[in-house]
């Protein structure tokens, strides 16, 4: 039987400087093409197709694929999680059976002895199954079953005053109900779980690509037992109900901790909660993985390289500013400078950087913060938001004394950040001389490479749009959300963000001094060559990575 490496060598598919370090033949060779595979010289993809061909089995695409449901559910979920196994039909009295490993025979002998059938084998890519395994053994079975379950049991006695108590074992239905909710949260890369009481019933709500979805529907006399077993995990105080309350737990998914940050807010029906995941995954992201055009990057990579100065991120809530902020910490934060940030929350924890929280009941504010800060030698200082006067000073004062001040603002587009800056009281001398860079930014939903479609638009529509295209050529390649098993049938998978970046020239600087509106200082900024949001987003558009709807969505 041939190796993977021949295999691979025979279809041309390994470049020639690697051929002198694998051996045909190496009884390691299986691990040899593996680290080929992490250190990306060949695809996943390639390295199945070779697998199946290595056993003489049919390799097949899950993604468009007619799975079938019986057969699926003859195996049970732990056994094709644990295995990376898949039934996916019934033929000829056998049981076909999609496998990353065609070689794994325990896992052949459990899924025989779960099913009592004969096994077929196919061969999958890894991420192909496992996103079908994700897709047909999804929670929302479990947790149906688990809320009649829930419901037919009696409501709590009247002496467990908050529905649940804390010796609740691990198989005890509200706490496998919570966790399921979590773990399909993460699974289905929701960056919010909300849960919410209404007359009748418990609704949850994810928030996935910036879009809130229902997801589940539980009935009202669970709601006691859910909320205090989410306050108990987030070490919040059960017996308030009356006022907000904020918390933070950990949970562990797929060998990772993920950090969720907790939130309670009094209803009329009771109190909801929302669950802010955080994936500290974005803070290990470079600023080349925040998709700024050449141009954008250029010119804030010059800001952020000074020693000195003010760069400000500006956009609502949720639109990635603390993502930003993290990478460009990245990329600044070396052993030789001090790195010290204050923030409300601290909502990723990162190594080598001293991080504040905010505690405005111990005196704590982020103003009285910013001035121990300054006297701890900092080289570089990062501020959650500049909420007010005192903050916006010291923080000015520090840009102005040599260090580098990043933080964030909540305005529309990048010039709107210095009039909000002088209406907080800030002489505009001060500001001129100590803001060097603004950045709006905006998320838009990415197109799912799978399914996007060629988008027919007349150029005529594109030049009302102000596109930058030439009216008297043909219209260029743009595309549209379809959908598919891969996105969920929305048409996108994940987000991208968008971006205005505007560099406080001298002409700007004289501007700033001289009191101008915003729509001065925006005109002058596209003079000197700022790009918009909305011409940041067609640009996006141009280059297939999202849809005309979803910019007009996201910028006004």
């Amino acid at each position: 039987m041939a190796t993977l490496t021949e295999i691979l060598i025979l279809h041309g598919l390994l470049p020639i400087e690697v051929l002198d370090t694998l051996m045909a033949g190496d009884p390691a060779d299986e691990s040899a093409v593996r680290a080929l595979v992490e250190s990306g010289v060949i695809t996943e993809l390639q390295f199945a197709k070779a697998r199946a061909q290595q056993a003489n089995l049919p390799f097949v695409e899950l993604l468009d694929y007619p799975v079938d449901r019986l057969a699926v559910a003859l195996v049970t979920p732990a056994v094709c999680r644990r295995h990376e196994v898949l039934p996916i039909a019934i033929a000829e009295g056998r049981l076909l059976l999609a496998m990353v490993d065609p070689g794994n025979v325990f896992a052949l002998d459990d899924v025989r002895e779960a099913s009592r059938m004969q096994v077929r084998q196919v061969v999958a890519e890894r991420a192909d199954l496992l996103a079908a395994i994700a897709r047909y053994h999804r929670a929302d079975d479990e947790l149906t079953n688990l809320t009649t379950t829930l419901e037919e049991e009696h409501a709590p006695s009247e002496s467990d005053a908050f529905g649940v108590s804390d010796s609740l074992d691990d198989d005890a239905p509200i706490v496998r109900f919570v966790n399921l909710l979590v773990s399909q949260a993460i699974q289905d890369r929701a960056s919010d779980i909300h849960i919410e009481p209404a007359e009748h019933s418990l609704g949850v709500r994810y928030r996935i690509d910036g879009v809130l979805h229902e997801m589940q529907r539980a009935p009202k006399s669970i709601q006691n037992g859910v909320i205090s077993r989410l306050k108990i995990m987030s070490d919040i105080d059960i017996s308030e109900r009356r006022k907000p309350q904020d918390g933070r737990m950990s949970v562990s998914h797929g060998g990772r901790k993920i950090d969720l940050r907790v939130a309670t807010l009094p209803t009329v029906w009771g109190e909801k909660i929302v669950m802010r995941i955080l994936d500290n995954s974005s803070t290990k992201l470079s600023l080349r993985d925040l998709n700024l055009l050449e141009g954008n990057f250029n010119a804030y990579k010059r800001a952020y390289s000074k020693p000195y100065g003010m760069i400000l991120v500006t956009g609502p809530t949720g639109s990635g500013k603390s993502t930003t902020l993290y990478t460009t910490l990245n990329s600044v934060a070396r052993p030789e400078i001090n790195v010290i940030t204050v923030e409300d929350p601290v909502e990723y924890r990162m190594e080598g950087i001293n991080q504040v929280q905010v505690n405005p009941k111990a005196g704590l504010t982020f103003a009285s913060a910013l001035r121990s800060i300054l006297r701890s030698d900092p080289d570089v200082v990062l501020i959650g938001e500049i909420r007010d006067h005192e903050t916006a000073l010291i923080a000015i004062e520090a840009a102005l004394t040599g260090h580098l001040v990043l933080s964030t603002l909540h305005t529309n587009n990048a010039p709107s950040a210095i009039t909000r800056l002088t209406e907080m009281g800030i002489e505009p001398f001060l500001v001129g001389s100590a803001l060097d860079c603004v950045v709006a930014q905006r998320l838009a939903r990415r197109l799912c490479d799978r399914c996007k479609l060629p988008d027919t638009r007349e150029v005529e529509e594109l030049v009302l749009l102000k596109f930058a295209v030439d009216p008297d050529l043909q219209a260029p390649l743009i595309y549209r959300p379809v959908g598919c098993a891969s996105c969920s049938k929305t048409g996108y998978r994940g987000r991208i963000a968008v971006h205005e970046v505007m560099t406080v020239s001298e002409e700007i600087e004289r501007l700033t001094v001289g009191r101008a509106s915003s729509a001065e200082i925006l005109r002058a900024a596209k003079e000197q060559g700022m790009v918009t949001l909305r011409e940041d987003g067609w640009a996006k558009v141009l280059l297939g990575l999202t849809s005309i709807e979803e910019i007009l969505r996201v910028v006004a």
